[in-house]
């Protein structure tokens, strides 16, 4: 088994031995709000575009 396989099995398993949280938080803002934000933060790292 590569060193890979050992790691990511052993995350595995600690991840599938946590305990689940009760109920999920609820976003402090809406998923349309977030991907404004990304889609501005790509329009302003494109390459070519001047500041």
């Amino acid at each position: 088994m590569d060193r890979i396989d050992y790691i990511f099995g052993t995350l595995s398993q600690r991840m599938s031995s946590m305990k689940q949280p009760c109920r999920a938080m609820p976003a402090s803002e809406p998923l349309s709000s977030l991907i404004d934000k990304v889609n501005a933060a790509k329009q302003r790292y494109q390459p070519g575009i001047g500041r």
